[in-house]
């Protein structure tokens, strides 16, 4: 960035819970410091103070679910030098990526008293299948100093210092016995990203994968593995799908179990 300009930050939302944005103001004392060092162009969770881009940094939040929001996202990436996309709904569709795998319009008429009324995508998609990511931060929610390194790395012209390696490497670090061996639970941490410091592990539960597939993840092996365990076919798929179900790597190894079911 220019010496002794402050770069204009904005943050965005698409169809989310809002748990990403909250990771920001939950920094509380990191917030001061950030603070200092950007001008908060556009934050609805934050301020209802706005700046008219174009903005430096944009981050985005949330998954696309309407033709509403796929112009919006368009628009956004044409005022943005930066746009980086945080959480399981930016990066793979969120949960409500579930909607790929049925009809929604069956489910529109069930929910909706009026469903002509409803404008939607068949699909709800990650921001980087309709304009160019610079970054995606992984997480739902995402981790709060990732979003700092994430940031700060930008401020100073360096690549974020963000793990793609699996989440055994942090049950390792901090002393964690593996679950699957010493509890026959099922775990998707062999295949899932790190960034939470193994925190379900941590109390003897199974990874949920809320990070999203590491960097090639050997899903195939893992679901022998978790057929060993005893895992039936139908935990499988749900185990694949949940809060990165669009991610690639869950998506399709969830659908091979479908076809065994079957």
């Amino acid at each position: 960035m220019k010496s002794g300009h402050k770069p204009k930050l904005a943050v965005w939302k698409f169809a989310s819970c809002d748990g990403c944005q909250l990771s920001l103001l939950d920094c509380e004392e990191e917030l001061l410091a950030v603070a200092g060092h950007i001008e908060l162009a556009y934050f609805p969770e934050a301020t209802r103070a706005e700046i008219r881009g174009p903005y430096d940094i944009s981050l985005v939040e949330g998954s696309i679910t309407t033709p509403h929001d796929q112009h919006r996202i368009q628009k956004i990436r044409r005022q943005s030098r930066l746009l980086i996309a945080i959480g399981a709904c930016a990066t793979s569709g969120g949960i409500q990526a579930l909607r790929s795998f049925a009809r929604v319009e069956d489910y529109v008429r069930v929910v909706y008293a009026h469903p002509e009324y409803i404008s939607t995508l068949e699909r709800s998609t990650a921001i980087a299948k309709h304009v160019q990511v610079d970054f995606e931060l992984r997480g739902c929610p995402i981790d709060k100093y990732q979003l700092l390194e994430v940031l700060n790395a930008y401020l100073n012209g360096r690549k974020p210092n963000i793990p793609t390696y699996c989440v055994c490497v942090e049950c390792k670090r901090r002393g964690t016995p593996c679950v699957m061996v010493s509890r026959g639970e099922a775990c998707l941490g062999p295949v899932t990203q790190a960034g939470c410091g193994a925190l379900c592990p941590a109390y003897a539960r199974g990874c949920f994968g809320c990070f999203g597939p590491m960097e090639n993840p050997h899903t195939e092996a893992l679901s022998e593995r978790l057929k060993a365990l005893g895992v039936s076919e139908g935990d499988m798929i749900r185990l694949f799908r949940s809060f990165n179900a669009g991610a690639e790597a869950f998506r399709k190894e969830s659908k091979a179990h479908v076809r065994i079911e079957k």
